[in-house]
């Protein structure tokens, strides 16, 4: 069986020579970044769908308060209000 020790201390420098010719000032969030962003991105468009969907069912429409119109019959009744004078 080969020695392995050889091949990962060749990999090791591949990838430290690598590292040097990338930018330290410059970050990128790459394609891994990109791909969750685009399922972030295509989720919330999902979600709101699916909330207007579920806001056109609701039925907005309040029954009639019935001590509502009895005040504003006993309002009516008395009369218009009295402007003060003083």
């Amino acid at each position: 069986m080969p020695d392995m020790s050889a091949s990962a201390s060749l990999a090791m420098t591949q990838f430290v020579t690598l590292a040097k010719e990338v930018d330290e000032d410059k970050v990128t969030p790459g394609v891994l970044g990109f791909i969750v962003f685009a399922v972030m991105a295509l989720a919330v468009w999902g979600l709101m769908k699916s909330m207007n969907r579920h806001m056109n069912r609701v039925d907005f429409a309040e029954p009639a308060d019935p001590k509502a119109d009895a005040s504003a019959e006993d309002a009516e009744a008395a009369g218009p209000a009295k402007p003060r004078q003083g």
